[in-house]
């Protein structure tokens, strides 16, 4: 078994999307079906989660673009998949660690922020 990739995007409210990818490590060999469970358990009953608690890249369209009414701060799941691409997560995090860090995040609270405030003064 290789590593494990996650699909995830940011969606805005007029449906304009942004897709990333992370691929994680997986010496523990585990599989897709159990890590995509694990996920579902930790993020937001409908897949939505807060990027930047859990260490990902934000894929934010105002970043390139403008910022807007329809920008909001959440990131959206959308798959895991078995990979033999080599790991990419610039913290080095294998996928039960990240799997770890989601759970983590979640007892905590998912943090909900306004994008609109960092423009506002």
């Amino acid at each position: 078994m290789g590593n494990i990739r996650l699909r995830y995007l940011y969606r805005d409210a007029s449906n304009y999307k942004s897709w990333g990818d992370v691929v994680f490590s997986n010496a523990e060999c585990i599989g897709a079906r159990t890590v995509e469970k694990a996920l579902s358990e930790g993020f937001l009953d409908d897949g939505l989660f807060i990027a930047r608690q859990i260490r990902l890249p934000e894929r934010f369209l105002y970043k390139e673009y403008w910022i807007n009414g329809d920008d909001h701060c959440f990131h959206e799941f959308y798959s895991i998949e078995d990979t033999l691409e080599p790991a990419t997560d610039e913290f080095g995090r294998s996928i039960k660690k990240f799997v770890g860090e989601v759970a983590m995040e979640n007892r905590r609270g998912w943090r909900v922020f306004d994008p609109l405030e960092q423009f506002k003064n």
